[in-house]
């Protein structure tokens, strides 16, 4: 959804901000560049794994560069658009603000944008919206697709002989934006109650920690997940927003496997990986090298494949191999797309049914090994 998402987005603020002046063909301009700063998609395609991650939401998705974009388009845009009058400020308005939106949008996601690059390379991520949360996505793709059906009417004139828009096509952006930005804020409050839950059951045990974060489960605001790095570990639980505060958090203990990365720490690839994952990595052996994944990201859940198990496949994770002298690094792809089994224990663990979320967990997916029994914190 984020490509569609990003271009309606932009279309909507295209409409809105150049609708009286070019018509439908704001549509058009402004889904171009929603999508402008995705270049870093298409030019990935040519680097490595390491450089992809390292470039993917990275310079394209930093304040510089739309900025920068945004001044070398506006002249070009100025002299297209000269039988329009459109003016330059209106016309560097709406390319700055359209992908800004962009980088907006990626913010709110776990992963996040490099917006303060090239001064500051960590990511801004405020892990509000799950990527397949289509309560949030769709209302954008929606309103755009109507205004585009939507036949334009022609706008009439005043006794100044200048032309006033019709207001009947800024109802559906007060609904599309108007539902995204509620939701969104929604997200927001969910978040923090989720958070406060989490607190307040780390302050009843005692447990020292470094710091914590937390991010909606998939297609949902209501139930979220916590990691608390704890050094040489990791403590992942669940809770919902419809919880006390006092009821207790079965966190699962996931250790951080630093001595499988013994002589590899400077490597170009292992430096990447710590760096887009901000530090909440898992490292394991490999037959090769030595297997990594980025905890931040949901793990996919899979009941049933041994009785009184559940096994926990990490959505983003990769195989590092130093003995290869090209593409040491090589991602696994993991489908974490929810089944039908999945979305019904998601609903059940929503409306307060532990039973049919918790079991005895395991760490699985990693190639060569056998799943690993995880400790439990009840």
């Amino acid at each position: 959804m984020d490509w569609i998402t990003q271009a309606a987005l932009g279309a909507c603020i295209g409409e809105l901000m150049l609708g009286k002046y070019l018509g439908k063909r704001a549509l058009a301009w402004g889904a171009l560049f929603g999508i402008l700063p995705n270049l870093d998609v298409v030019l990935s395609l040519l680097l490595n794994t390491s450089h992809e991650l390292a470039f993917r939401s990275g310079p394209t998705h930093s304040l510089l560069f739309i900025t920068l974009a945004t001044i070398g388009l506006t002249h070009g845009l100025k002299n297209r658009w000269k039988s329009q009058q459109i003016s330059k400020p209106l016309i560097f308005s709406f390319a700055f603000t359209t992908m800004a939106s962009h980088l907006l949008v990626e913010c709110l996601t776990v992963e996040g944008a490099s917006i303060l690059w090239p001064f500051h390379h960590g990511r801004v991520a405020f892990n509000l919206i799950d990527h397949a949360d289509y309560l949030f996505y769709l209302p954008l793709p929606v309103t755009a697709l109507w205004l585009a059906c939507t036949r334009r009417q022609i706008p009439k004139k005043n006794r100044s002989k200048k032309s006033t828009h019709t207001p009947t096509r800024h109802r559906p952006h007060l609904w599309g934006l108007g539902l995204t930005c509620g939701y969104t804020l929604l997200a927001l409050a969910m978040k923090f109650t989720a958070s406060s839950g989490f607190d307040a059951d780390l302050k009843r045990r005692g447990t020292i920690y470094q710091r914590q974060t937390e991010a909606p489960t998939r297609h949902n605001i209501f139930l979220w997940r916590a990691v608390v790095d704890r050094g040489d570990e990791f403590w992942v639980g669940y809770r919902t927003v419809f919880e006390s505060h006092n009821s207790p958090i079965r966190w699962t203990v996931y250790p951080r496997g630093q001595a499988a990365l013994t002589g590899l720490e400077k490597t170009n690839e292992i430096e990447t990986i710590t760096r887009i994952t901000n530090g909440w990595w898992l490292a394991r052996p490999y037959a090769q090298g030595a297997w990594l994944a980025d905890l931040r990201h949901a793990e996919s859940r899979i009941w049933g494949a041994k009785k009184g198990m559940v096994d926990s496949r990490i959505a983003h994770s990769w195989l590092f191999n130093p003995t290869l002298e090209s593409m040491r690094l090589r991602k696994i792809d993991e489908s974490t797309r929810g089944d039908t089994k999945t979305l019904n224990r998601t609903a059940a663990r929503i409306i307060g049914r532990h039973e049919a979320w918790e079991a005895n967990p395991r760490l699985a997916g990693i190639p060569g090994s056998l799943p690993e029994f995880l400790a439990v914190e009840p």
